[in-house]
């Protein structure tokens, strides 16, 4: 074994195994550290996001991911009488997949698993579990126990990042704070099989009934979810036998002979955020950093994005491409999006789960009011679901411009060799400029060795080091956000843009980006 690494991640989960394949495919040295000795055989999270997807498109796994998910799926808030008061599908963001998918949780862990095996740079120390870190200037000591010989072992990185999940051990060692709340109601969640189909079992239902609320999800490979609160006065233990089971879902017509029960576990709805996500050279990640209800079906997601964040700018302190002052803007960028995709989950699980009977009234007759209303239901749900990535603070140049924090859409291009293909597989994951038609000089970005690429109009013809917008997306965000050049950081969210014969800003400080790293993340395999 290795006993120096770049990166060590504790933590084998959704956000430590996507950390695992950015890492890897950016060649750096890597150990996870993970106490378990599988996936996690529970189906925890149930549905993901377009950005998401688009993130784990740089790994080139993405294709390989949908085949086990269920896309364009409705989604229903249902009263006590079965009838729909509010009905919805999300709206795409323009990040080239579909807006909302749902997934087997363990299924999806295994296929990003499989893709960390392509990179023998990284290395998976299963069962074995950190037990203290140490920093120094250089790095950090990892003490860690190997559970099958209970033999203790240590190693060094450069830099840690902590996927350990909310009961973090990481985070209690850095006595870092974990602030919020826990609900007093808890939940049981059943997972099962689907024997035989019954009438749109395909939907999203959140059965909004104040006697028992429930959410009644779709999961792909034949499998089925259902979520209900534990009662005043109801036997908890019971609730998860498969007795109580048949009983609840009787209610919505589901019979014995049409599911197979598999696990039934009972868990709490946790509101939380770590007081830091960066101690020295510790960074927490995912449920380590944040817990928020499992309404809106973001948690999961939110740890993805985080490693996103993350992983590009470790590797470019790393190699010398920045300033170590980079790793600040994590947090930075991180935590609003975390807070408010936090602050609409409760807003929902409030909707849903509303116990007082005069309330659910008023609640569902005024929706029912503006269920037939033209895109009235649509602006509600859009309103209050997942809200758009941009940094209103962070790593971003200054003065900023209408564009900067945001991140670009991702339409399908034509290429040089004129096959359309995502925009993000041609971008890379490098530093780039893009410019709206022929590129105009921008000296100081060109010194430092930043290459460019044009977007040509839908219907020019192919050229070496452009790409046509075939769709008409990209120029047309160009233009509704006032710029014709873009540098854009290589998660492709804008760092600085200048409209039509400005220059840029500056790069940033201690810019200096190495071009034998330029474009290998993921290139036409996504």
């Amino acid at each position: 074994m290795q006993e120096t690494y770049d990166i060590a991640v504790i933590g084998y989960g959704p956000t430590g195994v996507t950390a695992a394949n950015l890492l890897g495919a950016l060649g750096l040295s890597v150990v996870v550290l993970e106490r378990d000795t599988d996936v996690y055989s529970r189906a925890r999270a149930i549905s993901t996001d377009e950005e998401v997807i688009r993130i784990w498109q740089r790994t080139g796994l993405a294709d390989r991911l949908k085949e086990d998910m269920l896309a364009e799926r409705p989604l229903d808030f249902v009263d006590a009488r079965g009838r729909t008061f509010l009905s919805a599908c999300p709206t795409p963001r323009g990040h080239g997949h579909p807006p909302q998918m749902f997934i087997y949780q363990p299924a999806l862990e295994q296929v990003l698993r499989d893709g960390v095996d392509r990179y023998p740079n990284v290395e998976i120390l299963l069962r074995h579990e950190c037990l203290r870190l140490v920093q120094d200037t250089e790095g950090v000591e990892l003490t860690m126990l190997a559970t099958a010989d209970d033999s203790v072992r240590r190693l060094r990185a450069r830099y840690v990042i902590a996927a350990d999940g909310g009961s973090s051990l990481t985070r209690a060692q850095l006595n870092v704070g974990y602030e919020g709340r826990t609900y007093e109601d808890r939940w049981v969640v059943i997972d099962t099989k689907m024997l035989k189909p019954w009438p749109d079992h395909d939907r999203l239902r959140f059965r909004c009934d104040p006697v028992r609320p429930a959410v009644d999800c779709p999961t792909p490979l034949g499998h089925h979810r259902w979520e209900f609160p534990i009662l005043p006065g109801d036997d908890e233990k019971h609730l998860t036998t498969d007795d109580a089971i048949h009983t609840m879902v009787s209610r919505y017509g589901i019979g014995r002979d049409q599911i197979e029960i598999l696990r039934a576990t009972v868990y709490s709805h946790h509101v939380r955020f770590a007081a830091r996500f960066r101690v020295g050279r510790v960074f927490l990640a995912g449920d380590a950093a944040h817990a928020m209800p499992p309404w809106i079906g973001q948690g999961m997601a939110a740890g993805v994005r985080d490693a996103a964040n993350l992983c590009w700018k470790l590797a470019a302190v790393l190699r010398g491409e920045l300033p170590e002052t980079v790793l600040d803007s994590y947090e930075t960028e991180r935590k609003p999006h975390v807070r408010e995709i936090t602050r609409r989950a409760v807003f929902t699980g409030k909707i849903i789960t509303e116990r007082r009977l005069p309330v659910a009234r008023i609640r569902d007759t005024a929706l029912y009011a503006v269920r037939g209303l033209s895109g009235i239901s649509k602006r509600l749900v859009d309103a209050h679901w997942i809200p758009v990535a941009r940094y209103a603070k962070g790593f971003l140049a200054h003065p900023r411009a209408k564009a900067s924090g945001r991140q670009i859409p991702q339409p399908w291009v034509t290429g040089p060799d004129g096959v359309r293909v995502r925009l993000d597989d041609v971008l890379g994951g490098r530093w780039l400029l893009l410019h709206g038609g022929l590129p105009v000089p921008q000296p100081a970005w060109d010194r430092s060795g930043v290459p460019s690429l044009a977007v040509l109009a839908a219907g020019s013809r192919p050229a070496e080091g452009a790409v046509v917008d075939s769709d008409g997306v990209l120029l047309a965000w160009m233009a509704r956000h006032g710029a014709a050049t873009l540098a854009l950081r290589p998660d492709a969210f804008v760092y600085a843009a200048a409209p039509r014969g400005d220059r840029l800003p500056q790069p940033p400080a201690g810019f200096a980006p190495a071009p034998s790293h330029i474009g290998h993340i993921g290139q036409g395999a996504s």
